[in-house]
């Protein structure tokens, strides 16, 4: 068939060009799928993106600084929806002023109103607790600590009076004061804010507006991109078949649950061939296999005991053997010495030999129960002495009293009349 050669050209650039494609939607999958968690870690560790230090053991004072990373809180907050809050930043103010007039070397009258006016706000701050509006009232409490500890009182709003009292001042090097309270007080002040509330109650979060004009707009036309792949690659697949082929990218287009956009992301990078998941996707399946393969087992394990249980338990033993000596069974003269040899050997057996046998037979299946059970989830929690039960129920013949301990009792005389 002859073609325009353009034909080719085509044909061969098109997987190149849906090749590109699924990799950059794959890289861009990965790029949304670290800014939820991102986005979904902001509030719990606000204080380190604040702050910008680590603190490897809260109940030492030792702290790491982690200068290089960016202040990024006034880029993100109001995505959140997140608003300095008032009380504290009118502290923040207060205590600015006091410190650098103390810098200055103001006097005593000059330094009065703004002592009194920043343990005010100090008093009203811990009587408050503003750090309650945004979930964090375990600082109000360090706060408090820090205070006493520093004024050796038992009171936190008499340790303020006395850490901002003009006699604890003038008696104090104000640089080492300007120490504490710059290290120990003003970071826990700062962390404090307020989240405004939307029209429907619920704290502000523009996070759906930027998720939904820059990521999920592409995955839905990547979506529709793949269906109508599908479509064109298998004419007779319907349209709702081909979007069923692709349930797993419905969790990048939920405003909820975002976290579950793991699962369609690591199945993009995988299938782009950026990122190879086979040697976890083997030790996972050969993990599933092999619990599959133990509870089959065990199950398979206890149905053949169960049932070899209720075979030996079965009342129809009589009716079998009686049949073996029916008149109808004795025509030919293998089944007529076979039957003999069934009459003579069956008393010896079931009346000397078994008894005597008993206690290792006993034995055997109660280590073997045992060693089952430890393979089984709480199996190790069963006493050893109920497996030897339960193999001394399995053991003991049914139609033999527990009281027969003689070989006489167990004899052809006192056999079963069928055994006779």
């Amino acid at each position: 068939m002859v073609r325009p050669r353009w034909f080719s050209t085509q044909r061969a650039a098109s997987p190149s060009f849906w090749r590109h494609w699924d990799r950059a939607v794959a890289l861009w999958a990965g790029v949304n799928l670290v800014w939820v968690l991102f986005d979904i870690s902001y509030l719990p560790l606000r204080t380190f993106w604040l702050q910008r230090n680590l603190t490897p053991l809260p109940q030492v004072p030792l702290v790491v600084p982690l200068s290089a990373l960016p202040d990024i809180t006034p880029l993100y907050d109001p995505v959140k929806g997140i608003e300095p809050h008032r009380e504290t930043q009118a502290w923040l103010a207060g205590f600015a002023q006091l410190d650098q007039a103390l810098q200055r070397g103001a006097s005593a009258a000059q330094l009065a109103p703004l002592r009194q006016r920043q343990l005010q706000m100090t008093v009203e701050m811990l009587h408050e607790n503003p750090f309650a509006a945004s979930g964090n009232s375990g600082t109000l409490e360090k706060l408090k600590n820090r205070l006493r500890q520093r004024a050796g009182l038992d009171s936190a709003r008499q340790a303020a009076e006395r850490l901002l009292s003009d006699r604890w001042l003038q008696r104090r090097d104000w640089s080492r004061e300007r120490r504490f309270w710059q290290q120990q007080v003003l970071p826990l002040v700062a962390t404090s804010y307020w989240r405004s509330i939307d029209e429907n109650g619920r704290p502000t979060d523009h996070f759906w507006r930027v998720d939904l004009l820059l990521f999920q707009s592409v995955f839905a036309l990547d979506i529709a991109l793949r269906v109508l792949r599908l479509r064109r690659r298998f004419p007779a697949l319907g349209w709702r078949d081909a979007l069923l082929r692709r349930w797993i990218d419905l969790p990048l287009l939920l405003p909820f649950w975002r976290w579950l956009r793991l699962a369609p992301v690591v199945e993009r990078l995988s299938a782009a061939g950026l990122v190879d998941m086979e040697p976890l996707r083997a030790a996972v399946s050969r993990a599933v296999v092999a619990l599959l393969a133990l509870e089959l087992f065990e199950v398979l394990a206890l149905q053949l005991v169960d049932g070899a249980q209720s075979l030996i338990r079965s009342p129809q033993w009589p009716r079998w053997i009686r049949e073996l000596r029916s008149h109808q069974s004795v025509g030919l003269g293998e089944q007529q010495e076979l039957l003999e040899l069934i009459r003579l050997w069956g008393p010896l057996l079931l009346g000397q030999v078994a008894p005597r046998l008993s206690p290792q037979l006993q034995a055997l299946l109660g280590h073997a129960l045992q060693q089952s059970l430890r393979e089984v989830p709480g199996g190790l929690a069963v006493p050893p002495i109920l497996t030897r039960q339960l193999a001394v129920w399995s053991v003991a013949p049914p139609w033999r009293p527990a009281s027969c301990c003689s070989a006489r009792c167990c004899s052809s005389s006192s056999a079963p009349i069928w055994l006779r």
